[in-house]
């Protein structure tokens, strides 16, 4: 089972008290984008056999959406973070790189 801590509240709970909010790190787009744009925006998502960045709501606790990194193949988790964090912080790409020599995902590295 998917064990997360929750970096608002700092609870740490299983997947039965989230809700899973797909990539983390998009580019939102929205009016005045091309159709082309607003179509990878909808339905263009990264799904990794390895480490991937997410979205999560703390559902039955604070309520509040984080981002976790963690690998699809094995459960692993690399840490959460704050949603508004524009990228994944440095310990956490850090662990990943120990764990993973060589890793890179779009253009965090």
């Amino acid at each position: 089972m998917l064990i997360l801590r929750c970096p608002y509240c700092g609870v740490e709970t299983d997947e039965t008290d989230l809700q899973g909010g797909g990539q983390a790190h998009l580019k939102r787009e929205g009016p005045g984008s091309s159709d082309d744009d607003f179509e990878d925006y909808l339905f263009m998502r990264e799904n990794p056999k390895g480490v991937h960045f997410e979205r999560w709501r703390h559902v039955y606790g604070c309520g509040k959406w984080f981002l976790a990194a963690r690998c699809t193949n094995t459960l692993e988790v690399f840490g959460t973070y704050p949603a508004q964090t524009l990228e994944p912080p440095q310990e956490i790409k850090d662990k990943i790189t120990a764990k993973r020599p060589g890793w890179s995902w779009g253009t965090f590295q």
